[in-house]
Protein backbone atom coordinates (compact mmCIF):
# COMPACT_ATOMS: atom_id res chain seq x y z
CA UNK A 1 0.00 0.00 0.00
CA UNK A 2 1.60 3.29 -1.06
CA UNK A 3 0.87 7.23 -0.20
CA UNK A 4 2.07 10.02 -2.37
CA UNK A 5 1.27 13.19 -1.38
CA UNK A 6 -0.25 15.02 -4.75
CA UNK A 7 -0.23 18.62 -2.72
CA UNK A 8 0.42 19.67 0.49
CA UNK A 9 -0.06 23.08 0.73
CA UNK A 10 -2.36 25.69 2.22
CA UNK A 11 -5.72 27.00 0.65
CA UNK A 12 -3.82 29.64 -1.74
CA UNK A 13 -0.80 27.02 -2.64
CA UNK A 14 2.74 28.08 -2.03
CA UNK A 15 3.98 30.49 -3.40
CA UNK A 16 1.15 32.40 -3.05
CA UNK A 17 -0.31 34.38 -6.22
CA UNK A 18 0.39 38.39 -5.43
CA UNK A 19 3.42 38.07 -3.53
CA UNK A 20 1.85 37.20 -0.17
CA UNK A 21 4.06 35.43 2.55
CA UNK A 22 7.99 35.72 3.85
CA UNK A 23 10.22 38.55 1.90
CA UNK A 24 13.00 35.85 1.46
CA UNK A 25 11.99 32.75 -0.02
CA UNK A 26 13.84 29.24 0.18
CA UNK A 27 15.00 27.43 -2.74
CA UNK A 28 14.28 24.24 -1.28
CA UNK A 29 11.79 22.68 -3.96
CA UNK A 30 9.83 21.23 -0.64
CA UNK A 31 8.69 24.56 -0.14
CA UNK A 32 6.70 24.12 -3.64
CA UNK A 33 3.25 23.37 -2.57
CA UNK A 34 -0.02 22.47 -4.31
CA UNK A 35 -3.24 22.29 -2.67
CA UNK A 36 -4.21 19.37 -0.67
CA UNK A 37 -4.88 15.88 -1.99
CA UNK A 38 -3.43 12.22 -2.43
CA UNK A 39 -3.00 9.09 -3.54
CA UNK A 40 -3.42 5.77 -2.01
CA UNK A 41 -2.36 2.65 -4.15
CA UNK A 42 -3.07 -0.83 -3.43
CA UNK A 43 -3.18 -4.17 -5.23
CA UNK A 44 -6.65 -3.50 -5.86
CA UNK A 45 -7.47 -0.13 -5.70
CA UNK A 46 -6.46 3.07 -6.85
CA UNK A 47 -8.13 5.78 -4.32
CA UNK A 48 -7.61 9.57 -4.49
CA UNK A 49 -8.99 11.89 -2.11
CA UNK A 50 -9.69 15.14 -3.16
CA UNK A 51 -9.03 17.28 -6.85
CA UNK A 52 -8.36 20.93 -6.17
CA UNK A 53 -7.37 23.43 -8.78
CA UNK A 54 -4.21 21.62 -10.11
CA UNK A 55 -5.34 17.98 -10.16
CA UNK A 56 -4.52 17.78 -13.81
CA UNK A 57 -1.10 18.25 -12.90
CA UNK A 58 -0.76 16.43 -9.79
CA UNK A 59 -2.07 13.19 -11.72
CA UNK A 60 0.34 13.47 -14.66
CA UNK A 61 3.48 14.38 -12.38
CA UNK A 62 2.66 11.22 -10.04
CA UNK A 63 1.61 9.18 -12.74
CA UNK A 64 -2.17 8.36 -11.72
CA UNK A 65 -3.25 6.61 -15.06
CA UNK A 66 -6.95 4.96 -13.30
CA UNK A 67 -8.65 6.59 -10.67
CA UNK A 68 -11.30 3.63 -8.88
CA UNK A 69 -12.29 5.56 -5.87
CA UNK A 70 -12.56 9.28 -4.89
CA UNK A 71 -12.86 10.67 -1.30
CA UNK A 72 -13.71 14.31 -0.73
CA UNK A 73 -13.10 15.73 2.52
CA UNK A 74 -15.22 18.69 1.83
CA UNK A 75 -16.49 21.20 -0.57
CA UNK A 76 -14.17 24.60 -0.07
CA UNK A 77 -12.64 25.17 -3.54
CA UNK A 78 -8.96 24.11 -2.84
CA UNK A 79 -10.69 20.42 -2.33
CA UNK A 80 -13.30 20.03 -5.51
CA UNK A 81 -11.88 22.81 -7.75
CA UNK A 82 -10.77 20.43 -10.32
CA UNK A 83 -13.38 17.60 -10.25
CA UNK A 84 -13.68 18.53 -13.93
CA UNK A 85 -10.35 16.66 -14.47
CA UNK A 86 -11.79 13.32 -14.42
CA UNK A 87 -13.60 13.29 -17.21
CA UNK A 88 -10.52 11.76 -19.13
CA UNK A 89 -10.70 9.11 -16.24
CA UNK A 90 -14.23 8.22 -16.94
CA UNK A 91 -13.48 8.27 -20.91
CA UNK A 92 -10.45 5.74 -20.55
CA UNK A 93 -12.40 4.00 -17.51
CA UNK A 94 -16.03 3.89 -19.81
CA UNK A 95 -17.81 3.35 -16.35
CA UNK A 96 -18.63 6.29 -13.16
CA UNK A 97 -16.38 6.72 -10.74
CA UNK A 98 -17.66 5.73 -6.75
CA UNK A 99 -17.11 8.87 -4.35
CA UNK A 100 -17.59 8.56 -0.91
CA UNK A 101 -18.07 12.24 1.24
CA UNK A 102 -20.87 13.63 3.86
CA UNK A 103 -24.55 14.14 2.66
CA UNK A 104 -23.59 18.09 3.03
CA UNK A 105 -20.55 17.80 0.55
CA UNK A 106 -22.44 15.97 -2.63
CA UNK A 107 -25.22 18.46 -1.99
CA UNK A 108 -22.74 21.54 -2.24
CA UNK A 109 -20.85 19.85 -5.12
CA UNK A 110 -24.35 18.97 -6.88
CA UNK A 111 -25.33 22.64 -6.59
CA UNK A 112 -22.11 24.07 -7.75
CA UNK A 113 -21.34 22.11 -10.38
CA UNK A 114 -24.86 21.78 -11.94
CA UNK A 115 -23.83 20.88 -15.63
CA UNK A 116 -22.76 17.98 -14.21
CA UNK A 117 -25.73 16.75 -12.38
CA UNK A 118 -28.87 18.49 -13.62
CA UNK A 119 -31.39 16.75 -15.80
CA UNK A 120 -30.09 18.20 -18.82
CA UNK A 121 -26.23 17.33 -17.85
CA UNK A 122 -23.46 18.46 -20.55
CA UNK A 123 -22.73 15.80 -22.79
CA UNK A 124 -19.44 14.24 -21.97
CA UNK A 125 -19.28 15.34 -18.66
CA UNK A 126 -17.98 13.98 -15.30
CA UNK A 127 -19.74 10.85 -14.25
CA UNK A 128 -19.18 10.69 -10.12
CA UNK A 129 -21.50 8.07 -8.66
CA UNK A 130 -22.45 8.97 -4.71
CA UNK A 131 -22.93 6.76 -2.63
CA UNK A 132 -23.80 6.60 1.41
CA UNK A 133 -20.67 6.56 3.64
CA UNK A 134 -22.02 6.62 7.80
CA UNK A 135 -19.83 3.26 8.38
CA UNK A 136 -17.35 1.17 7.09
CA UNK A 137 -17.31 0.44 3.31
CA UNK A 138 -15.04 -2.24 1.86
CA UNK A 139 -13.78 -1.02 -1.76
CA UNK A 140 -11.11 -4.06 -3.39
CA UNK A 141 -8.63 -4.55 -0.35
CA UNK A 142 -9.36 -1.46 1.60
CA UNK A 143 -11.79 -0.32 4.38
CA UNK A 144 -13.02 2.83 4.03
CA UNK A 145 -14.00 4.59 8.01
CA UNK A 146 -15.02 7.89 7.56
CA UNK A 147 -13.45 10.22 10.33
CA UNK A 148 -15.20 13.14 11.18
CA UNK A 149 -13.50 16.28 12.48
CA UNK A 150 -14.21 20.07 13.03
CA UNK A 151 -12.64 22.67 10.75
CA UNK A 152 -13.83 25.41 12.97
CA UNK A 153 -17.41 25.81 13.41
CA UNK A 154 -17.65 22.86 10.09
CA UNK A 155 -17.61 19.17 9.48
CA UNK A 156 -14.93 18.20 7.55
CA UNK A 157 -14.51 14.06 6.37
CA UNK A 158 -11.25 12.68 7.02
CA UNK A 159 -10.51 9.25 6.05
CA UNK A 160 -9.21 5.63 7.59
CA UNK A 161 -8.44 3.47 4.62
CA UNK A 162 -6.68 0.16 6.12
CA UNK A 163 -3.77 1.20 8.70
CA UNK A 164 -3.52 4.79 7.08
CA UNK A 165 -5.81 7.78 8.24
CA UNK A 166 -5.94 11.20 6.16
CA UNK A 167 -7.21 14.45 8.32
CA UNK A 168 -7.08 17.89 6.42
CA UNK A 169 -8.64 21.42 7.98
CA UNK A 170 -9.32 19.99 11.19
CA UNK A 171 -9.17 22.30 14.57
CA UNK A 172 -10.26 19.53 17.12
CA UNK A 173 -11.00 15.99 16.47
CA UNK A 174 -14.00 14.74 18.58
CA UNK A 175 -13.35 11.80 20.70
CA UNK A 176 -15.27 9.18 18.73
CA UNK A 177 -13.26 9.85 15.71
CA UNK A 178 -9.81 9.49 17.80
CA UNK A 179 -11.18 5.98 18.79
CA UNK A 180 -10.99 5.34 14.98
CA UNK A 181 -7.56 7.15 14.12
CA UNK A 182 -5.62 5.15 17.50
CA UNK A 183 -3.75 2.14 15.73
CA UNK A 184 -2.75 3.64 12.76
CA UNK A 185 0.40 3.14 10.96
CA UNK A 186 0.35 6.94 9.27
CA UNK A 187 -1.47 9.72 10.58
CA UNK A 188 -2.20 12.75 7.84
CA UNK A 189 -3.30 15.99 9.59
CA UNK A 190 -3.06 19.67 8.77
CA UNK A 191 -0.84 22.09 10.35
CA UNK A 192 -0.77 25.82 9.34
CA UNK A 193 1.54 27.29 10.62
CA UNK A 194 4.10 27.23 14.31
CA UNK A 195 2.14 30.50 15.02
CA UNK A 196 -0.13 32.13 15.85
CA UNK A 197 -3.53 30.38 17.04
CA UNK A 198 -5.76 29.49 14.14
CA UNK A 199 -9.59 29.56 14.45
CA UNK A 200 -10.37 26.90 11.68
CA UNK A 201 -6.90 24.79 11.60
CA UNK A 202 -4.24 23.19 13.89
CA UNK A 203 -1.13 25.27 14.30
CA UNK A 204 2.48 22.69 14.41
CA UNK A 205 2.81 22.51 17.89
CA UNK A 206 -0.99 21.71 18.45
CA UNK A 207 -1.14 18.73 15.73
CA UNK A 208 2.05 17.38 17.76
CA UNK A 209 0.12 17.32 20.55
CA UNK A 210 -2.34 16.04 18.78
CA UNK A 211 -0.95 13.06 17.09
CA UNK A 212 1.10 12.54 20.41
CA UNK A 213 -1.87 11.96 22.37
CA UNK A 214 -3.29 9.31 19.57
CA UNK A 215 0.01 7.42 20.06
CA UNK A 216 0.32 6.93 16.56
CA UNK A 217 3.12 5.39 14.85
CA UNK A 218 4.45 8.30 12.50
CA UNK A 219 2.40 11.34 11.47
CA UNK A 220 2.67 13.75 8.29
CA UNK A 221 1.87 17.09 8.80
CA UNK A 222 0.11 19.15 5.78
CA UNK A 223 -2.14 21.73 4.50
CA UNK A 224 1.44 24.47 5.29
CA UNK A 225 1.08 28.23 4.72
CA UNK A 226 3.93 30.02 2.57
CA UNK A 227 5.47 30.87 6.04
CA UNK A 228 6.04 27.26 7.22
CA UNK A 229 9.98 26.66 5.68
CA UNK A 230 10.70 22.87 5.31
CA UNK A 231 14.09 22.35 6.61
CA UNK A 232 13.85 25.09 9.39
CA UNK A 233 10.70 23.42 10.70
CA UNK A 234 11.61 20.03 10.42
CA UNK A 235 14.50 20.61 12.83
CA UNK A 236 11.90 21.15 15.56
CA UNK A 237 10.00 18.48 15.31
CA UNK A 238 9.78 15.10 17.02
CA UNK A 239 11.06 11.62 15.12
CA UNK A 240 7.50 10.91 14.69
CA UNK A 241 6.38 13.77 13.37
CA UNK A 242 7.67 14.94 9.76
CA UNK A 243 6.79 17.68 7.20
CA UNK A 244 4.80 15.80 4.16
CA UNK A 245 5.89 17.77 0.84
CA UNK A 246 4.25 17.70 -2.66
CA UNK A 247 5.46 14.11 -4.26
CA UNK A 248 6.79 12.13 -1.08
CA UNK A 249 5.82 8.63 -1.23
CA UNK A 250 5.43 6.46 2.11
CA UNK A 251 4.89 2.68 2.04
CA UNK A 252 2.68 0.79 4.70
Amino acid sequence: MKLTFLGTGTSMGVPVAGGFGPKNTSQDPRNQRYRCAAWIKTPQRSIVIDTGPEFRLQTLRAGIKRVDVLLITHEHTDHIAGLDDLRSFNYAQKKPIPVYTSEQTEEAIKHRFSYMFAPDKTPGSVDLDFRPFTETVSEGDCEITPLPVRHGKMTVMGFRINDISYITDVSSIPDETAKKIRGSKILVMSGLRWSPPHPTHFTIPEAVEVSQKLEVRQTYLIHMSPFVDHGEVSRQLPDRVKLAFDQLEVSV
